[in-house]
C-alpha cells in the first residue's frame, strides 16, 4: 500500500557513492547501486533521516511524497536477525522522535564462554584471542604498545596471504562497518587508544564503498583521542589485488 509520507530522497548529482550513509541506515533501506546511493526498499525507510548525518556531501534529504507504507514489524524482525544491538539502537532512535514502539526484550543471560577472555595463543598465525573488535578488551595484554590492524571481515577471503603481508607480529581486531554497530566500534577503539598506548594503527578493508567506513571510524577515533598514533589504510580489491586508497 502506498501513502503520502516523509521518506529519504537521494540527490544523485551530489552523491559520490561513498556508502557512508549505509552505516546510518541499519534497516537496509539504502544500497549503493551503479556507484550511487539509492533507496531500494521504501517500506524499510522510516523517514527520520538518521542516514543524513553520515553523508559528507549533503546528498540526502527528507521529502514528502507517495511511497510504500513503513512496515515496522518487518523492520524489527530484520534488525533482530541482523543484530540485537542495532535493534535496541533503532527502537531508541524512534522513541526519541515520539514514535510509540515496543520495548526491546531483555537479552538472554550469556552462557559461560571464553570468547571475551583475552588470550595470547602463542602459536600458529593467530596469536591472540578474541579478534572481534566488539569483544577485544581495551586492556588486553596483547594490545599494550602494539601495532594494531583493523581488518574488515571480508578481507581474509579476498587476500590469501593476509598474515604474511600485513599482520606478522601485529595485534588484530576485525569488524564489518556495514553490518556492525559503527558507533560501538568507534567507542571501543577510543577505549583502546586511551588504555593500550598503541604504536601504530592500520586499517585493512575492501574496495567496496561501505567498507571504507572502517577507515573513517578509525580516523575519527584517533582524532577524538588526541593521541599521536600513525595511521595507514590498505585497500584490497575484490579480485585480491592491493589498491591505492
Amino acid at each position: 500500500m502506498t501513502v503520502r509520507r516523509k521518506i529519504i530522497s537521494v540527490d544523485e548529482e551530489k552523491c559520490d557513492g561513498c556508502g557512508l550513509c549505509l552505516t546510518g541506515c541499519p534497516e537496509g533501506a539504502l544500497e549503493v547501486v551503479d556507484g550511487k546511493a539509492r533507496l531500494v526498499k521504501e517500506s524499510f525507510c522510516d523517514g527520520l533521516g538518521a542516514c543524513m548525518g553520515e553523508c559528507p556531501r549533503g546528498a540526502l534529504r527528507i521529502a514528502e511524497r507517495e511511497a510504500e507504507d513503513y512496515r515496522l514489524t518487518e523492520v524489527l524482525s530484520h534488525l533482530e536477525q541482523k543484530s540485537p544491538e542495532l535493534l535496541a539502537k533503532h527502537l531508541e532512535h524512534m522513541r526519541e522522535h515520539g514514535i510509540d514502539v515496543p520495548a526491546p526484550a531483555a537479552p538472554n543471560p550469556p552462557s559461560p564462554c571464553t570468547s571475551a577472555r583475552a588470550l595470547n595463543t602463542g602459536s600458529g598465525q593467530l596469536r591472540q584471542w578474541p579478534i572481534k573488535l566488539r569483544l577485544v578488551p581495551p586492556a588486553a595484554p596483547f594490545l599494550k604498545g602494539a601495532d594494531l590492524v583493523l581488518v574488515a571481515d571480508c578481507v581474509p577471503f579476498a587476500y590469501a596471504d593476509m598474515y604474511g603481508h600485513f599482520l606478522a607480529g601485529k595485534a588484530i581486531a576485525t569488524g564489518c562497518p556495514k553490518l556492525g554497530d559503527v558507533s560501538a566500534y568507534e567507542q571501543k577503539l577510543g577505549e583502546i587508544l586511551e588504555q593500550a598506548g598503541l604504536k601504530s594503527l592500520g586499517i585493512l578493508h575492501m574496495e567496496v564503498p561501505c567498507c571504507a567506513g572502517l577507515a573513517c571510524l578509525a580516523r575519527e577515533a584517533v582524532a577524538k583521542s588526541g593521541r599521536e598514533v600513525p595511521l595507514e589504510a590498505v585497500v584490497i580489491g575484490v579480485h585480491g589485488e592491493v589498491k591505492p586508497e
